[in-house]
């Protein structure tokens, strides 16, 4: 998708919500779309909650779900893309360590269109409903719940745990497969794993060009 001629900087930065639930290949299609539509992708995935924080809640066990990520900071950091501040520093999540990082990504006044990340960015939940605000389109991507649990099984074990951490891992994110399922709202576009990156691209620049 090309945006104006002229000055990039000067043109307003779009935002596009890429949400599904945890295990649909969100991560996997974002970089790809994001090529065809010449957009940054913007994870949301660092504004998870320290472990440190989530032990001291009780709530290690339910990391991954809603209330375990830093929404307001999130809400934040979004209010601020959408009014076209330049160099706006972002945190990343580290799988590995199981961590955000922080400082991890640089937003540019170059960087006019923002692809989005997170199972939550479309939930109809307190506090997350209202970053409907800064969507100037969204994408919703549904796997169905079978496929999920195998392939969230498979992501755990992958870990070497035992079958009983697994099933406590698999059972939490399972949870939050239903909240985003059950509490979406309707995006500008639902997709499947059939849709291509650039078929989905072409839908979607249709749309923001209006």
């Amino acid at each position: 998708m090309n945006l104006p001629e002229g000055d990039a900087s000067q043109a307003p930065r779009r935002l596009i919500a890429l949400a599904g639930p945890p295990g649909a290949g969100k991560s996997t299609l974002a970089p790809a779309l994001a090529a065809h539509l010449g957009a940054v992708v913007v994870p949301m995935d660092g504004f998870h909650l320290d472990n440190r924080l989530l032990d001291a809640a009780g709530m290690r066990g339910r990391k991954g779900a809603p209330e375990t990520f830093d929404v307001a900071g999130l809400s934040n950091a979004l209010g601020r893309l959408k009014a076209g501040e330049g160099d706006v520093i972002l945190p990343a999540f580290d799988r590995d360590r199981d961590a955000a990082i922080a400082g991890a990504i640089r937003i540019g006044p170059e960087d006019r269109l923002l692809l989005v990340e997170g199972n939550y960015l479309l939930c109809r939940l307190p506090d997350w409903a209202d970053l409907a605000q800064f969507w100037d389109a969204s994408i919703l991507l549904r796997v169905p719940r079978p496929v999920l649990a195998a392939r969230l099984a498979a992501r755990w074990q992958g870990y070497g745990l035992t079958a009983e951490a697994v099933a406590a891992h698999l059972a939490n994110d399972l949870a939050n497969v239903d909240v985003v399922t059950d509490s979406a709202i309707e995006p500008t576009l639902h997709i499947t794993e059939t849709d291509t990156a650039e078929a989905i691209a072409a839908r979607i620049a249709a749309r923001l060009s209006r």
